[in-house]
């Protein structure tokens, strides 16, 4: 059960209320949606994710972004986000239990868990394996989407959305 009530449609006011309304007539409210939009400026920092995501999928694929953002959110003990790339990782024909990986999404994969547990500790190895890979600046777009998850998933935990 969240820890904050969900205002009900009618109680939201201004820009929030038009995003709610936006979002409910494309069949995109969520319960993290429903709860961001109780202030419209954490709402519109959140919806910043979509941009990261996009760029992360642009960049690395959807398999390897699947797999980067499941270690993200299962090493930072997010379970909603878990399960939902869990989920994801099964739409596209992967056993989560069971992932064959290639050797970026290995790295994307290791990496995801350092910045979660120490990102002051990720190791020059594993920085030096994503660069034979990625430039500088996507891996700019890749820390950046961590942080995005990260954000994402603490504000899930900590309201039990």
């Amino acid at each position: 059960m969240a820890r904050v009530n969900l205002l009900q449609p009618n109680e939201l006011e201004g820009k929030a209320k038009e995003a709610y309304e936006d979002l409910a007539s494309r069949n995109k409210i969520t319960n993290m949606k429903h709860v961001l939009l109780q202030d419209y400026g954490t709402y519109l920092a959140f919806m910043g994710w979509y941009d990261s995501w996009e760029s992360l999928v642009n960049i690395v694929g959807i398999k390897a972004a699947t797999v980067y953002a499941h270690s993200v959110s299962t090493t930072n003990g997010c379970l909603l986000c878990s399960l939902f790339f869990i989920s994801d990782l099964r739409q596209i024909g992967l056993d989560p239990e069971n992932l064959v990986l290639e050797e970026n999404e290995q790295i994307l994969a290791e990496l995801g868990k350092q910045i979660v547990k120490d990102p002051t500790a990720v190791s020059d190895e594993l920085f030096d394996s994503l660069r034979k890979f990625y430039n500088d600046q996507q891996i700019v777009a890749i820390v950046g989407f961590a942080a995005q998850m990260q954000a994402t998933n603490n504000f899930n935990s900590v309201l039990r959305v």
